[in-house]
């Protein structure tokens, strides 16, 4: 596999939502919270997260276990979506708490474990730091 537009559109949206959503739910901890801030990083976060979840249909690995080039990970889109779609209509009904689960669970899968799984040694972002750029496998 090689480094495609779609991959590099992936990459560059999934890494740049790692970064923002922390300052996104960081804004509403603690005793002084910061409401624009949440809202401005939490939409760009949303955002981010939206072409991550879009781009990832088109990103097909044929190497490993698969269905017409949809691998396992693949699963996480829907979940993305959903997760989403949830927050976001637990917002819309007031339901705070809801909305800060879904979006906190939401970050963890999508981002962190989704981004473990991506940097295995099978798969292509793996061999490209572990191997190409860290020379360690």
């Amino acid at each position: 596999m090689q480094m495609t537009h779609t991959i590099a559109i992936h990459l560059s949206a999934a890494l740049s939502a790692v970064a923002v959503g922390p300052v996104a739910l960081w804004a509403r901890k603690g005793a002084v919270q910061r409401p624009r801030l949440h809202r401005a990083f939490g939409y760009a976060w949303v955002t981010l997260m939206l072409i991550a979840a879009t781009s990832a249909i088109f990103i097909r690995d044929h190497s490993l276990p698969n269905i017409a080039g949809y691998t396992p990970i693949h699963l996480l889109v829907p979940v993305t979506y959903l997760g989403l779609f949830g927050a976001f209509w637990a917002l819309a009904h007031g339901d705070i708490r809801h909305h800060r689960l879904a979006m906190q669970s939401t970050y963890v899968g999508a981002c962190l474990v989704a981004g473990a799984f991506t940097l295995l040694p099978s798969r292509y972002l793996g061999q490209l730091v572990w191997h190409s750029w860290l020379g360690l496998i």
